[in-house]
């Protein structure tokens, strides 16, 4: 009935199958979630403020479309956003180090708490670009990985 060539590609695929059903399987993200990992804090006490946009004109200025508060008690802080359509997004952040829940500045308005957004984007004479911060979040999500400190 068989001939050997289709008994070998039985066994093959057969064989595929078992390993596939019996490997390991990564802890994936669920859809139009972001995994957000803030690093290199230096002052664990205080809390992040954390804002995601949607948009260049609201991350130039507006509200964003989502705020959290995270406690900081260590060198990192890790969350996830989730429920999040896919689209591009950006992400600010800043270290409310002494409590007060606001950014401090110096006289002439420059930040003298940390700051950071998205990708790692750059903050020269300004804050960070859309361009420069935003990503997209697809099918299978997003993962973030920012400095903080």
């Amino acid at each position: 009935m068989f001939n050997r060539s289709a008994h070998a590609l039985l066994a093959a695929c057969l064989l595929t199958a078992i390993a596939v059903v019996n490997a390991p399987h990564a802890e994936a993200q669920e859809p139009g979630e972001v995994s957000v990992t803030f690093s290199g804090i230096t002052a664990p006490k205080g809390a992040l403020f954390v804002g995601l946009y949607d948009s260049e004109a609201a991350f130039a200025g507006g509200q964003p479309a989502q705020g959290y508060q995270l406690a900081v008690t260590g060198p990192s802080v890790a969350t996830a956003i989730k429920g999040l359509k896919p689209g591009r997004y950006a992400i600010k952040v800043y270290h409310d180090i002494d409590g007060d829940g606001r950014m401090n500045t110096n006289a002439f308005g420059i930040p003298t708490e940390p700051y950071a957004a998205s990708n790692n984007a750059p903050s020269t004479m300004g804050p960070p670009a859309w361009a420069d911060a935003v990503f997209e979040v697809g099918a299978d999500g997003a993962t973030q990985t920012i400095g903080i400190d």
